[in-house]
């Protein structure tokens, strides 16, 4: 059995949990999930353009897992543009992780 991940320090709350397409109901669209550290490895790499090392020290993770995580995530981001879906952002800053260490904002 893998060993559960290990919290990523998330130093941003989204303003909201959905982004979707106007003008269609959210009942009515299929969804894509972004994870709170997929948003926060978008944010830092994208937004505040950091390189990959020094994002992946504000996340406290290795650079070849912060690569992952922002891998995946512009691949759902991706998705749900190309594919007209709505976007739910999972889980919350502050909340518990797997692993039951508290992941706090910064």
């Amino acid at each position: 059995m893998p060993r559960p991940p290990c919290p990523r320090h998330i130093g941003h709350r989204p303003p909201a949990s959905y982004f979707k397409p106007a003008g269609i109901p959210l009942y009515e669209l299929q969804e894509v999930e972004l994870g709170a550290d997929e948003l926060e490895a978008l944010r830092l790499a994208d937004v505040e353009d950091l390189c990959h090392t020094a994002a992946a020290g504000r996340m406290r993770v290795s650079r070849q897992t912060f690569d992952r995580i922002l891998r995946r995530a512009r691949m759902n981001v991706a998705a749900a543009l190309v594919g007209g879906r709505a976007l739910r952002v999972l889980a919350v800053p502050g909340k518990t992780g797997p692993c039951g260490r508290k992941c706090s904002p910064a």
